[in-house]
């Protein structure tokens, strides 16, 4: 299966296959050696790679999670190619016109848009900050923004408007 994790706003692929109780991993399409152990159930794991041991610590489920690495914590969000589909095709669905909502509580850390000002599909509308991680949210298709409905600072949660579109006059 693929997945795609984002890292410090930086995207990899991630392949993983099992065969015969092996398995096998690559990163961006290059194989990568790597086992690994479960320690207990709290999510502590021992990995190997490259002949190189080290203890990694495995926190939250789904599509957040934060791992920690000799004191280094990193926030990874990750998608499964079934999901990513699947969210391609609500975007695709949802066309570029309409309103953005929050999808999750959270606190705007920047604002990068203004009304009046033309976008394209994935460009970055603002910064999100939920559970101690930055999250891009991006304009769903080519549009203009009609209004602009949090500053930086504001608190939101889900579901709340963020940024209203209409769609780009061709």
């Amino acid at each position: 299966m693929k997945y795609f994790a984002r890292i410090a706003g930086e995207e990899i692929e991630v392949e993983l296959v099992e065969r015969l109780g092996r398995l096998s991993v690559s990163v961006d399409g290059e194989p990568f050696p790597l086992e690994y152990e479960p320690v207990d159930a709290l999510g502590q794991v021992g990995v190997l790679t490259d002949g190189l041991s080290f203890g990694a610590s495995v926190e939250g489920g789904g599509e957040r999670v934060a791992v920690t690495i000799a004191g280094h914590t990193y926030h990874v969000e990750i998608e499964d190619e079934r999901e990513r589909a699947a969210h391609a095709a609500e975007r695709r669905a949802a066309g570029s016109g309409g309103t953005v909502s929050s999808v999750m509580p959270g606190v705007v850390v920047t604002v990068l848009v203004g009304e009046g000002q033309q976008v394209e599909e994935g460009e970055p509308l603002l910064i999100l900050e939920a559970m101690k991680m930055q999250n891009e949210i991006v304009a769903p298709g080519p549009g203009v923004v009609t209004t602009v409905h949090v500053e930086q600072g504001r608190s939101v949660t889900n579901g709340d408007p963020l940024v209203t579109l209409r769609e780009a006059e061709e």
